[in-house]
């Protein structure tokens, strides 16, 4: 079992940036995807981006130029660094953790954290 914390999430202007960062814990976790998703009260919980345990990286396209992800291996932990934040990325958002970033973004066999609140005003 795989068990992971979040922090990191806050209160951000616009045009500012925070960084999430989600610890992992438990067996075979180098071996694991690790990523991120969002969710907003009433909608779908959406991929944000994820990073294969060679380093390989995948973000959805409206984070693109905005966010970055980075592992520590060595740590277990992953990091949401998250540049130039809008209104529109106030969400909930939630660590993941699968086999590949294939699974992750297909939502099968994936791990979930308890999630850190971002806000972001205007």
């Amino acid at each position: 079992q795989v068990r992971l914390s979040e922090s990191g999430g806050g209160l951000a202007q616009t045009g500012d940036s925070l960084r999430l960062s989600c610890a992992a814990s438990g067996r075979t976790v180098s071996a694991y995807a690790m990523g991120w998703f969002r969710q907003v009260s009433g909608n779908e919980r959406e991929f944000v981006g994820a990073i294969s345990w060679r380093g390989n990286t995948h973000f959805a396209d409206f984070v693109k130029g905005r966010f970055t992800i980075s592992r520590d291996s060595v740590k277990n932990t992953v990091y949401l660094q998250m540049n130039s934040l809008k209104p529109e990325d106030t969400a909930v958002y939630f660590c993941a953790v699968s086999a590949t970033i294939q699974t992750m973004r297909q939502s099968d066999s994936v791990l979930w954290g308890q999630g850190t609140q971002v806000t972001v005003s205007s």
